[in-house]
């Protein structure tokens, strides 16, 4: 098997990869033949002949293109009686066992500073609850609402996957079922350099690294959630990222438009906050729904503004999504051709080894990663769906140390919303001009997950009391 294996890579121009084989151990051999056997040679090959020694990535022109219809919130112009009849049809859905969350959780938290998967990191304001915690008691408040089991696929890493299996074993996921809480490590893959010879990070170690949240598909199907949803009479997926405490993971609303729209992917949309936010923005193009990326956006569109002076491209995406599991299924499988995601090039400073196998530690970008982006699933995605939601309730990712998206600020978005649903419980709370209470507390999602539902138990249990330090729970 291995002289084969070496064949075959050295057919296709890798054979580098195996020149140190011979000074490896059994278990060294055993592990880069494993390695290199889940590589698939002529994808990788198609990807070095058109991003790295090709022309890269083409971005197809602008003439025909318009900002994506959207369903705005009640508050903006939307029609109430439709969002309602959308909460109603969700709810049934929800209740009926249709729906799983979904969440890619590869992350760790070197950007913040933090040293462990990114889910681990302690984000809330009083109670110092991790993000895995808050969307555990999140899904575990819906299944409780809605008297029905709503299992939990987390996405991991080859490099996080053991520490969040260990964090929530001891942790008693979090109050969930551990049947109802799946990890699965997402795909990888190798590493090139400009010239698309693939790189390796250590003698018997091919430097791989994830294949983007677009991989998520694949690794949906291959790890066998994609089987196990179909066993359980799942048909809707909530997709959301592991750095956003305030997102509402299981939503009837939005549910509900989904499926009344037969819809295969269904989106969530903020407002731009101003032209140059680093977001993706939904456009129509080729007569298809897609996000074009900020980046490939020209400043004279992002800079253009409707007759009301509002920005034309002003719809957001904030990677807030539900699938179909009939969309995850056929990408995941590449059943449809003309439904395969395309990867992306991003060029990285990458450790590798020369040709003595001693350690390079490039000083700027010396190679090359392909990754995947989920929301190149739109254009094949049938009935596509946008709504709004208000950033303020939904959207204060963790993403820096300091600054925008940091956990100071999320903390301080955390609170302005635990203030705005208490006041609309009747209850007096003193803020500033921004909304920020004069005291911290904090709402468990275990005692409520909106301001409705805040009030209703403040109603049921004849007012509560909210001091500096209060955790609801």
């Amino acid at each position: 098997m291995s002289e084969q294996l070496q064949a075959k890579f050295q057919e296709a121009g890798q054979g580098h990869v195996f020149r140190f084989f011979d000074e490896l151990t059994p278990e060294g051999q055993a592990s880069l033949i494993s390695q290199a056997e889940a590589i698939d040679l002529d994808e990788l090959t198609g990807l070095i002949d058109t991003l790295v020694l090709g022309g890269g990535e083409n971005i197809s022109g602008f003439g025909d293109m318009k900002p994506a219809p959207f369903i705005p919130l009640p508050e903006n112009g939307g029609d109430p009686e439709q969002w309602a009849q959308a909460g109603a049809i969700g709810e049934e859905v929800i209740r009926a066992g249709r729906v799983a969350a979904f969440t890619p959780a590869g992350g760790q938290g070197t950007r913040l500073g933090y040293d462990g998967p990114k889910g681990t990191f302690e984000v809330t304001p009083v109670a110092k609850n991790t993000l895995f915690q808050v969307f555990a008691e999140k899904i575990l408040a819906a299944s409780k609402r809605y008297e029905v089991e709503i299992p939990w696929y987390i996405m991991t890493s080859t490099g996080n996957h053991d520490a969040t299996v260990s964090f929530f074993e001891e942790n008693n996921y979090f109050g969930l079922k551990p049947g109802n809480v799946k990890h699965f490590a997402q795909g990888t893959m190798p590493a090139v350099d400009f010239e698309g010879k693939i790189l390796m990070s250590d003698k018997g170690q091919i430097a791989l690294s994830p294949d983007g949240h677009g991989g998520s598909m694949r690794a949906l199907v291959r790890n066998g959630a994609v089987a196990d949803m179909k066993a359980r009479g799942i048909d809707c997926v909530a997709f959301f990222q592991v750095d956003n405490p305030l997102v509402r993971c299981i939503h009837p609303e939005f549910i509900g438009f989904h499926v009344q729209a037969d819809s295969e992917l269904s989106n969530k949309a903020c407002v731009k906050s101003y032209a140059a936010e680093k977001v993706g923005v939904f456009v129509e193009r080729n007569g298809k729904t897609e996000i074009l990326e900020y980046s490939d956006l020209p400043d004279s569109l992002a800079e253009a503004t409707d007759a009301d002076g509002n920005l034309l491209y002003r719809a957001g995406s904030i990677a807030i999504h539900v699938f179909s599991l009939d969309l995850i299924e056929r990408i995941g499988t590449n059943a449809d051709p003309n439904a395969k995601l395309p990867f992306h090039r991003a060029n990285k400073k990458i450790p590798t080894i020369d040709e003595s196998g001693n350690p390079v530690e490039p000083g700027e970008p010396n190679g090359v990663k392909f990754e995947m982006f989920g929301f190149d699933a739109l254009p094949f995605a049938k009935n596509p769906v946008v709504i709004e939601t208000a950033r303020a309730e939904e959207f204060s990712p963790v993403k820096n140390a300091e600054g925008v998206d940091s956990p100071e600020s999320s903390k301080k978005d955390q609170l302005r919303q635990f203030a705005r649903w208490a006041k609309a419980a009747g209850i007096e709370i003193e803020t500033d001009e921004t909304g920020l209470p004069a005291i911290e507390f904090e709402v468990s999602p275990l005692f409520a997950t909106s301001a409705a539902q805040l009030a209703e138990r403040v109603k049921a249990e004849g007012g509560v009391t909210i001091e500096q330090g209060t955790v609801l729970t």
